[in-house]
Order: C-alpha cells, then sequence, then structure tokens
C-alpha cells in the first residue's frame, strides 16, 4: 500500500505518462474508433439509387451522340449519296413525329372544349387537314408491307417512286420543287377539258342571262384573261342546279374535276362525287377561317400552298361558296 501510494504521488509530480484510469480510457478509445461496436464509417459520401441512376443515363446518352456522330461522319465520308437519303429519312421521322403530337393536341382541345373542325383556326384547320392525308399515305404502305418480304420491295418502289409513295417530309428539297411543278402540270391539262364540258352544257341553262355570261367567262379564260372574282360570284346558281349541280354532272365531269384536285379519278361516280363535296366543304371551311386570320397574317408557304389549293376551284366545278372567291383575291 505504502509503495502503490508512492508511485502516484511520484506520476503526480513528474508529471509520468501513467494515468489513473489508463485501461478505462484506452476501453472507451477502441469504443469510440468501433471495434468494440462495427467497423468505422467512411468519410466518403454515397449518391442516392436516382442520382446513381441519372449519371448513368447522361453517360448512356452522351457516349450514344458521340458514336452516333462518328457514325455519321463515316457514312458522308464513304457513302456521300446514302448518307443524304439517311438524313432526309431521319428528319422526316422527326417532322412527322412532331406533326403528331400537334394534331393529337388539337384533338385533345377539341375533345375537351367541344370544338367542331371548321370552328379551329386556319393553321390548326390545315395542319389536321394535311396530317390526315400524310397519315393516309403512310396506312397505305403499311398495308402493303404487311405480306412476307414484301418491305424490301416497298423500300424499291419508295425510291423509284417517291412522289406517289412518300409524303413531302421525306422529298428532298429539290424534289419539293419539281413535284410542285409536275401538279400543277396536271391541273393545267384538266382544266381544258373541263372549259370544254362547261360549254357544252350551257345550252341547257335555262336562264339567258347566265349563258350569255357562262360562254363570255369561257371565251376569257380560252383566250388566257384571268376573269374576275365578280364574273365568278355572278355564276353561283349555275353550279347549284341543273346542269352543273354536283348530283348533275356527267362522269367524264367528275373525273377531269378530280383530277384538277389532284384526287384519284379511278373511282366509281358515286365515290367520286362524294370526294369532291368532301374537298370542296373542306376548301370552304379553310377559307371562312382564312377570311378571320387574315391574309396578311400568312407566310410565304402559308400563300403558296393556299394558292395551290385555290388553283383547284377556279375550275368553278362545285363550289358555291362565296368566301373561295374572296380568299382567291
Amino acid at each position: 500500500m505504502a509503495l502503490s501510494r508512492v508511485c502516484w504521488a511520484r506520476s503526480a509530480v513528474w508529471g509520468s505518462a501513467v494515468t489513473p484510469g489508463h485501461f478505462v480510457t484506452r476501453r472507451l478509445q477502441l469504443g469510440r474508433s468501433g471495434l468494440a461496436w462495427g467497423a468505422p464509417r467512411s468519410s466518403k459520401l454515397h449518391l442516392s439509387p436516382k442520382a446513381d441512376v441519372k449519371n448513368l443515363m447522361s453517360y448512356v446518352v452522351t457516349k450514344t451522340k458521340a458514336i452516333n456522330g462518328k457514325y455519321h461522319r463515316f457514312l458522308g465520308r464513304h457513302f456521300p449519296r446514302f448518307y443524304v437519303l439517311y438524313t432526309i429519312f431521319m428528319k422526316g421521322l422527326q417532322m412527322l413525329w412532331a406533326d403528331a403530337k400537334k394534331a393529337r393536341r388539337i384533338k385533345t382541345n377539341m375533345w375537351k372544349h367541344n370544338i367542331k373542325f371548321h370552328q379551329l383556326p386556319y393553321r390548326e384547320m390545315e395542319h389536321l387537314r394535311q396530317f390526315r392525308q400524310d397519315v393516309t399515305k403512310c396506312l397505305f404502305l403499311g398495308i402493303i408491307s404487311i405480306p412476307p418480304f414484301a418491305n424490301y420491295l416497298v423500300f424499291l418502289l419508295m425510291y423509284l417512286f417517291p412522289r406517289q409513295l412518300l409524303i413531302r417530309h421525306f422529298w428532298t428539297p429539290k424534289q419539293q420543287t419539281d413535284f410542285l411543278d409536275i401538279y400543277h402540270a396536271f391541273r393545267k391539262q384538266s382544266h381544258p377539258e373541263i372549259i370544254s364540258y362547261l360549254e357544252k352544257v350551257i345550252p341547257l341553262i335555262s336562264d339567258a342571262g347566265l349563258r350569255w355570261r357562262l360562254t363570255d367567262l369561257c371565251t376569257k379564260i380560252q383566250r388566257g384573261t384571268h376573269p374576275a372574282i365578280h364574273d365568278i360570284l355572278a355564276l353561283r346558281e349555275c353550279f347549284s342546279n341543273h346542269p352543273l349541280g354536283m348530283n348533275q354532272l356527267q362522269a367524264l365531269h367528275v373525273k377531269a374535276l378530280s383530277r384538277a384536285m389532284l384526287l384519284t379519278s379511278y373511282l366509281p361516280p358515286p365515290l367520286l362525287r362524294h370526294r369532291l363535296k368532301t374537298h370542296t366543304t373542306v376548301i370552304h371551311q379553310l377559307d371562312q377561317a382564312l377570311a378571320k386570320l387574315g391574309i396578311g397574317q400568312l407566310t410565304t408557304q402559308e400563300v403558296k400552298s393556299k394558292l395551290s389549293c385555290l388553283s383547284c376551284c377556279t375550275t368553278w366545278s362545285c363550289s358555291p361558296p362565296t368566301t373561295l372567291g374572296q380568299g382567291a383575291e
């Protein structure tokens, strides 16, 4: 006992490293370091699973873009002609997908607010009309691709006949210009035939004043003079009754009108009459929507598209509305 007291006193005086609670202190340090209760915690912070997935997706997207860029450069360097077709095809798919989303948005808005087609603004109405035509042509390609190995033949046909089988999104800039010229030539070829049919039915018109006006109009057109708006509107009664009413037109006249409006003429006359009525009704509704919008608000491309539609109506075939003439003006 005396010896232990001397040791404790000496440690207190000289500051010895030996402390009275050495074993207890060491035990506490081991407990704090984790040896007593488990492994020590890491100093690094781990990301959440969502952050890990986000980083992985970002890495995959970056690598995909890099590989896609190398692939494009390879095609452009070694296969330039195929690369042009490939680029047009990919851009066409993107534009078609964008049109589909816009059409779906318009249809959803029509359904929510109970809006009819003829109540839409001009641009939305025109977008739906054009998108329906594009989808119809795409469905035709899908149907003929159903038989086994027919898709290879379809690809060949699309390459050989792009105007007939492809929609405008997959045309090259040169093809767009050339095809518009071809369509205009088709309309020009059908106009003399339509005028000849009009001249044949002039004696069947009961009103002498209308007979004279229609004869004068046909003469001006054959001489290359563009008729005035009031000359066309004065003949509305001729196209609502016999002999130029839609239901009274001859089959050859109906086929000529279908070709002028770029509609197929290889259908039975009742179907051709129905298509002409539907087509001219849509043009009339577009013209009314355009009157609300204002012609000055149209872009250059919209003006070209509108004129291509109205050029068909100058045949006075089956369009009785007055706004068609006002829209053309």
